[in-house]
């Protein structure tokens, strides 16, 4: 599947594909603002240009996710100017994304926001325990980033948490919220919108009582169906076609 992904993606002209990243990623922030990841003016997702490699696409500052519009999205550039679209953006966003795309290539989309049960969850410091099936999709491919410093403005610590997150597709930063990335917008939002749902079942299993882990090497082998990027672009399908027919205005 991921070849037959990477093959379609290398036909679309670079107009194509800029649109079709730019239709999910809002899309994703109107599937985000309907299960109140947004708070003010925090939260940012974003989405690397196909031509411009070093610029990416990002929500605009102080408009709410249930109201983006494909045409609302702001191009950036590698020295936080906005080059296309008109509008400002989050200085933490672009320094904590600017990071995390120069780190790491691979990843076309990043997603962080301040949602309750991953703030909740990141209070504890550790890492998410495989306790049900889709909280293997994240088994040995997250980490937890413990140096809180308050607002990432300053580029060092942007940087240090791009180091913390390394090759995965997670990273839980400590008393801060959860960030993850994906080699497609699609990857990157359901990565966020299940991590989180993780986050909700663990806090609501270790209040319970004692949940039962899954051992290393059942984890491992159900990371491998539900932790690959094909699944996250299969789970984040259903959800695209829902909130482009009950929002139809986010294309324009």
């Amino acid at each position: 599947m991921a070849t037959v992904a990477a093959t379609a993606t290398a036909h679309r002209t670079a107009e194509q594909e800029r649109l079709r990243r730019k239709q999910r990623l809002a899309a994703t922030l109107r599937l985000f603002a309907e299960r109140g990841f947004d708070e003010g003016v925090g939260g940012h997702v974003t989405a690397r240009d196909p031509e411009r490699t070093d610029h990416f696409w990002i929500n605009p500052l102080a408009v709410h996710f249930g109201h983006i519009r494909v045409s609302d999205l702001l191009l950036v550039g590698p020295d936080g100017a906005v080059v296309h679209g008109e509008g400002g953006i989050n200085p933490a966003g672009f320094a904590i994304h600017s990071a995390v795309h120069a780190a790491r290539p691979d990843a076309v989309a990043a997603a962080h926001t301040h949602s309750t049960h991953g703030r909740a969850f990141a209070t504890l410091g550790r890492p998410l325990t495989p306790i049900t099936q889709d909280a293997c999709a994240f088994f040995d491919d997250h980490a937890v980033h413990h140096a809180f410093s308050g607002v990432v403005t300053d580029a060092e610590e942007a940087e240090r948490i791009a180091i913390t997150l390394g090759p995965r597709k997670a990273v839980i930063l400590r008393n801060h919220g959860l960030l993850t990335v994906g080699g497609t917008v699609q990857e990157a939002a359901w990565w966020f919108l299940t991590m989180d749902r993780s986050c909700q079942v663990q806090l609501a299993a270790d209040a319970a009582g004692e949940p039962y882990v899954i051992d290393d090497e059942s984890a491992r082998k159900t990371y491998a169906t539900m932790g690959t990027p094909e699944m996250g672009r299969l789970n984040f399908r259903p959800l695209y076609a829902d909130i482009v027919r009950r929002h139809p205005d986010l294309l324009d």
